[in-house]
């Protein structure tokens, strides 16, 4: 609701209440807290409250999803009436141009994948499995959003992805 009360008052926020919103509006979390539903007796009360709590391993991963997306999807949502992305954000907020915000946001990826790294190289009260997971989904991000949003627009290698993964598959 915040963001549509944003595109209707043609208000863009600054970078930290940006992000602090996009990153509970793109689901980030509630994809990564959904697939350890299906991982049984080992998913305890204490996983969901660990993951509830947002560690640095799940804003990190929030990070690389959200910022990787406005970047490739930035000139294609802009095109239509759409919230501002981190990109209007960080232009308006600094005064700088659309190449220094993707820089920005680059730089902060990186940063992001250094913290899961470190999340996941540290020993942790979390079993690995559930860190894992996190893992996996951002590097899902990293290749949906890597040069084009292969999300909103999943034909091209996406589609070669996925033939190459189901259809195409090394045989075992």
């Amino acid at each position: 609701m915040t963001e549509a009360r944003w595109l209707k008052r043609k208000y863009i926020p600054t970078t930290e209440e940006y992000i602090k919103v996009s990153s509970v509006s793109c689901c980030y979390t509630l994809l990564a807290t959904t697939s350890y539903i299906g991982m049984g007796d080992i998913a305890t009360e204490d996983i969901f409250k660990w993951v509830i709590n947002e560690p640095k391993i799940m804003k990190a991963s929030t990070i690389v999803c959200r910022l990787m997306d406005d970047i490739v999807s930035n000139e294609f949502e802009q095109k239509r009436d759409h919230v501002a992305s981190f990109l209007e954000c960080y232009m308006k907020q600094y005064g700088v141009s659309k190449e220094d915000a993707i820089n920005e946001c680059r730089k902060r990826i990186t940063n992001a994948w250094k913290d899961i790294n470190e999340e996941c190289l540290r020993p942790t009260k979390v079993p690995k499995p559930f860190m894992m997971r996190i893992l996996n989904l951002t590097r899902f991000m990293y290749v949906i959003y890597k040069d084009e949003d292969n999300f909103t627009h999943a034909g091209g290698v996406m589609k070669e992805y996925i033939e190459a993964l189901l259809v195409d598959s090394v045989p075992i």
